[in-house]
């Protein structure tokens, strides 16, 4: 088996329309597929990177809330290679999304800075 790259991550939103506007207006996703499932009052947006790379956004009827942020078992978080951290917290922060400060990985020493989406899932800024 070779795995050649992450394809996409899946995502389930409470507020499908309001996700879906943060997702394309707001961090300007584009959209590859939108699908309405009616057996299971489901909704599926293919979003993709400027490099291909997909996300997912679902909806179900009432799902349950994450079960605590950020250290819960399973995935953490997922991260967005930008150009400029600040710059791109400043776009964020105009468009009114909730933030964190810029860190310094202690690694790396590259930036990197925290927002979340409507459902309040962590997502990241990485400078590369």
């Amino acid at each position: 088996m070779e795995l050649r790259r992450i394809h996409h991550a899946a995502i389930i939103a409470s507020d499908y329309a309001e996700s879906k506007r943060f997702y394309t207006d707001v961090l300007g996703l584009r959209v590859v597929a939108e699908h309405y499932r009616a057996e299971r009052r489901s909704y599926k947006l293919d979003l993709a990177l400027p490099d291909g790379v997909q996300l997912e956004l679902f909806s179900f009827p009432d799902p349950p809330a994450r079960l605590s942020r950020p250290e819960a078992c399973g995935l953490r978080h997922l991260a967005f290679a930008v150009g400029d951290v600040p710059a791109a917290l400043a776009e964020l922060r105009a468009a009114g999304v909730r933030t964190e400060e810029v860190r310094v990985d202690e690694y790396t020493g590259r930036r990197y800075a925290f927002f979340f989406d409507p459902d309040d899932l962590p997502l990241e800024l990485y400078e590369a």
